[in-house]
């Protein structure tokens, strides 16, 4: 569906033809049309998330070594690792005893389900709520909420962390204007600067103005010459980047080094608690999506200590995360989703580990609307596939999208002025909704 205007979609095209028969005329049509636009733009209207966190963890998380145990299979599938008991009675893998203690602020979603094994083409499954073609790139989920809302506080409204984590989770068939921010370095590091941030040495604000007063002059010529993407996306470019390092208030959401002692202690002084505590700050300070990346889950061999090894620091990281954000009053406004490309499969392999295994696995989910305490859909007995409730990539972008206020099937204009839905095919999962 087009959300701009009366404008046709093809699908709304190829029904006027069908419609005779029913003894309606075209104005009745744009009428029944529209009142289907109003009722889909509720949820817009109601949207409970200003900002989202999206903490992909690369290679592909075992569920059954941390938000699905199961602890009654045979050795040989449920593994080494035992369990813990959640607030909520639930239980969880013990690799997670922190996320433990705040089940019900967090829903997990047991039943995430795609056909894809190969990390690629999982990966774009999970960024993009497409399955890849090769006839179109996608764009991501986080490119999708720049397009549709812009910069909020003179800061980028996509930012990834540290850097961008593949080419999924770029801007696809949208403008270049609409990729996202990369700090190009790590928070975790002694000394960390974000790339591009500051003023070279010799370039007071002056001079800044100076120069961009001449690059507007050049662009304008350039505009009037050529109005191709790759030249207004240059120019957006540019009036992001001089907005980001003129605001002072813009840099300082950068500044990590602004947080207490204590904070930054609490978030762990690794790498997953110090993006986790970069994230907050952007989300914040206004940056509308934050897409940031932790670990390697891909553990083919010796998964019992591969998993024990990159948790905890999760765990911390992810506990101060969801606690911090309550504090703050931002738990309900920020939605935090925890993903990864796919999960292991469900018997133990001959090296001790597991390998890639599409058809079942977890995501948890946070705040923004989203119920705590839940545990959506279930996977089997030996964690081999969805028992009940399952939910494809589709389905979880649409819900994401759903909660931002953003309509899933707007169609967007990829090259060529090709009509396509931001989402195809997929369903809200009202269940997890509070």
């Amino acid at each position: 569906m087009r959300c701009e205007g009366n404008r046709l979609s093809r699908r709304s095209v190829l029904t006027i033809g069908a419609i005779g028969g029913l003894g309606l005329n075209l104005a009745d049509f744009l009428a029944m049309r529209q009142a289907r636009a109003d009722a889909k733009h509720y949820d817009f209207l109601e949207a409970k998330a200003q900002s989202v966190i999206h903490i992909f963890l690369p290679g592909g998380m075992a569920h059954q070594e941390s938000f699905d145990p199961k602890p009654y299979a045979p050795i040989e599938y449920r593994g080494e690792c035992g369990t813990v008991k959640t607030n909520t009675g639930e239980v969880f893998c013990d690799t997670l005893p922190n996320m433990a203690k705040i089940a019900d602020k967090v829903a997990v979603i047991r039943s995430m389900t795609h056909g894809e094994a190969a990390h690629e083409r999982g990966t774009h499954n999970m960024f993009t709520g497409y399955r890849p073609s090769p006839a179109l790139i996608f764009p991501s989920m986080g490119s999708v909420v720049s397009h549709e809302y812009g910069p909020r506080n003179n800061l980028p409204p996509y930012v990834c962390i540290p850097n961008v984590p593949n080419e999924y989770a770029t801007n696809g068939y949208l403008s270049s204007s609409f990729a996202p921010f990369s700090l190009g370095s790590d928070p975790a590091n002694n000394g960390f600067r974000v790339q591009d941030l500051n003023l070279p040495n010799g370039v007071d604000d002056a001079r800044f103005t100076r120069r961009r007063s001449a690059l507007e002059a050049v662009n304008d010529y350039f505009l009037k010459k050529d109005k191709s993407d790759n030249v207004q996306a240059m120019n957006t470019f540019y009036e992001r980047a001089y907005s980001l390092v003129s605001s002072q208030q813009a840099r300082e959401a950068f500044n990590i080094e602004a947080e207490a002692p204590a904070m930054r202690d609490r978030y762990g002084r690794n790498q997953a608690g110090q993006r986790l505590l970069m994230a907050r700050r952007l989300v914040a300070a206004g940056v509308r999506f934050v897409t940031l990346t932790y670990g390697g889950w891909d553990m083919h061999n010796a998964i019992t200590q591969g998993m024990r090894g990159a948790m905890p620091a999760l765990d911390q990281g992810l506990h101060a995360l969801i606690t911090d954000l309550e504090e703050q009053g931002l738990l309900s406004s920020t939605l935090i989703m925890v993903s990864s490309e796919f999960g292991r499969t469900p018997k133990i392999n001959q090296t001790a580990g597991r390998d890639h295994w599409p058809k079942v696995f977890s995501v948890m989910l946070a705040g923004g609307g989203i119920k705590g305490g839940l545990v959506y859909g279930a996977s089997n007995s030996t964690a081999s596939e969805p028992d009940s409730d399952p939910v494809g990539p589709e389905d979880l972008a649409t819900t994401v999208y759903n909660q931002l206020g953003i309509v899933a099937d707007k169609e967007l204009m990829a090259p060529g002025d090709r009509p396509i839905e931001i989402v195809d095919g997929g369903k809200l999962v009202k269940g997890l909704l509070a």
